[in-house]
């Protein structure tokens, strides 16, 4: 059976990508590209899904889309090698690093993109077009909500994020886990978005970040995919 990517660019489904390079499962990559106004996905994903949306898959008759059940449907169909570098990519039921994986799949994307999306969009608000007097109020509303709610819960999370690398190389441990491909999306764009600042207050995520994007199977998904984050 043929393994089809339905790759947007920039977005989460470079995750996958990753993942597939790691476990050397040869797949199509079919590119999809983004709406020069809007941004937004083309209505040809439909076709594929009735989401409308990437990350998608197809194996043979079957179509997986999400994330989450992506990764976790390539590991059950594609698992690696017992004793391989990626034996821990779905860590074995009942240990810590199999708790430790569950709770950062959901965290990455139930805790943190939420959040990251609404600052983006936040961010945004001002300028977009509107009466010129509309301009300042909307400035100070999206200044408001970010210093009040987003920010604050961006920040939570990649507090605990950043104490729970400074002793460990992967969040589930010495080894990569799926929870590691699901979380890379989410560091990206909540470094890229908080900047410099962001970056230097998290010592431990901007290593593991290095980390993750030195590896080899990684650079290799960013050469066919392209960058994760627009502008990177």
């Amino acid at each position: 059976m043929s393994l089809v990517v339905h790759h947007l660019e920039h977005s989460r489904s470079q995750r996958v990508l990753w993942l597939l390079e790691e476990l050397g499962v040869p797949y199509e990559l079919r590119l999809y590209r983004r709406d020069a106004r809007t941004r937004l996905a083309p209505p040809e994903l439909k076709a594929v899904h009735p989401l409308g949306k990437s990350p998608v898959i197809t194996h043979g008759d079957v179509t997986v889309a999400e994330s989450a059940a992506i990764l976790e449907y390539l590991a059950e169909t594609f698992p690696p090698a017992p004793d391989g570098e990626l034996a821990g990519l779905v860590p074995a039921p009942g240990t810590a690093a199999h708790r430790d994986n569950r709770f950062w799949m959901h965290v990455a994307e139930g805790s943190l993109m939420n959040w990251v999306v609404m600052k983006l969009v936040f961010v945004n608000i001002p300028q977009q077009r509107m009466p010129f007097f509309a301009r300042p109020i909307a400035r100070e509303i999206s200044r408001q909500v970010l210093r009040r709610f987003v920010d604050p819960n961006i920040d939570t999370v990649l507090e605990l994020l950043d104490h729970t690398l400074r002793d460990r190389p992967w969040l589930t441990g010495e080894r990569l886990a799926l929870a590691d491909f699901q979380m890379s999306f989410a560091v990206e764009a909540a470094l890229a978005l908080g900047g410099p600042d962001t970056a230097a207050r998290h010592p431990h995520i901007t290593a593991y970040r290095e980390r993750y994007r030195s590896r080899p199977a990684y650079q290799r998904a960013l050469a066919k995919g392209g960058p994760e984050i627009m502008g990177l």
